[in-house]
C-alpha cells in the first residue's frame, strides 16, 4: 500500500511539477511527513533520491520543443543548483528535526504569501 501511495505523491508531484514548473519537494516533503511519518531529515533525503532520476526531464523537453527554455540560462542554474544542493545539505544535516521542519514552512509560508501578492 506505501508503494502506490508513493508512486501517487510521485505522479501527483511530476504533474504539479510540470504544470507550474514548481519543486517536487514542495509537494512530496509534506506528503512524506504526514502521510508516511518520516521525519523532516528524512523526507528531504528521500525527495531528493526520488527527484534525481527524473527531475522534469520530460517536462523539460516539451517545455523545450515549445521554444520555452533557455538552454544557456539553465545550464548554469544546474551547475549552481548541483554545488547548492550540497551546500544546503551540509547545513541541514546537524539541525535538529524540529527546526528543519519549522523552517521549510516558514519558506512555504513566505513564497505562498509572496505568490499570492
Amino acid at each position: 500500500m506505501d508503494n502506490i501511495l508513493a508512486i501517487f505523491v510521485g505522479v501527483l508531484a511530476g504533474t504539479l511539477s510540470g504544470f507550474f514548473g514548481i519543486g517536487g519537494a514542495t509537494i512530496i516533503i509534506p506528503a512524506l511527513i504526514f502521510f508516511f511519518g518520516y521525519t523532516q531529515h528524512q523526507a528531504q533525503g528521500t525527495a531528493l533520491a526520488a527527484m534525481l532520476p527524473p527531475v522534469g526531464l520530460l517536462a523539460a523537453i516539451r517545455y523545450y520543443y515549445g521554444g520555452n527554455v533557455v538552454v544557456n540560462t539553465a545550464i548554469y542554474a544546474a551547475i549552481g543548483f548541483f554545488v547548492g544542493g550540497l551546500i544546503g545539505a551540509m547545513i541541514a544535516h546537524p539541525l535538529p528535526d524540529i527546526w528543519l521542519r519549522k523552517m521549510f514552512a516558514v519558506y512555504l509560508l513566505i513564497l505562498g504569501v509572496r505568490m499570492l501578492f
